[in-house]
């Protein structure tokens, strides 16, 4: 800020104005929307992608993973059994409490709107399961 004396019209009278200079909050807020233009598109996802195919390395878990799959017609299986969705929650809670390291492999069909997986990821979230893993079909090599 700066603040200097200015005269009256004979020059003899003095009195303070106060200036308050904007120069450097101006410099700040460019270098801010910069920093900003260049880092936003870094952080949003809004590419088309197809996820269901991936070139990746099997994993071999000590103990095998519970295998939850969501059908087209949005039928719920946990392995080979089917189970309703009210129920899946309190089921997966019960064999999170049986063995707490074991992973979760969710098998979504590609024709399932996003949000539906998102929602039985919520749900796999709640019952305390961290280790989850999107099961995908391999890439077709060239």
């Amino acid at each position: 800020m700066a603040m200097h004396l200015s005269g009256g019209e004979d020059g003899d009278e003095a009195r303070p104005v106060a200036e308050i200079n904007v120069t450097p909050l101006v410099d700040v807020m460019l270098v801010l929307l910069v920093i900003f233009m260049v880092t936003a598109p870094m952080l949003t996802a809004g590419i088309q992608v197809d996820l269901p195919r991936a070139a990746a390395a099997r994993l071999t878990p000590p103990e095998p993973p519970l295998e939850l799959g969501l059908t087209r017609e949005g039928g719920l299986f946990l392995g080979k059994e089917p189970v309703e969705e009210p129920a899946l929650e309190p089921r997966l809670v019960e064999l999170h409490a049986a063995s707490p390291d074991r992973a979760l492999h969710l098998r979504a069909d590609r024709g399932i709107e996003y949000g539906e997986v998102l929602r039985v990821m919520a749900m796999v979230q709640r019952a305390g399961i961290q280790r989850v893993a999107l099961v995908s079909q391999p890439a077709a090599v060239p």
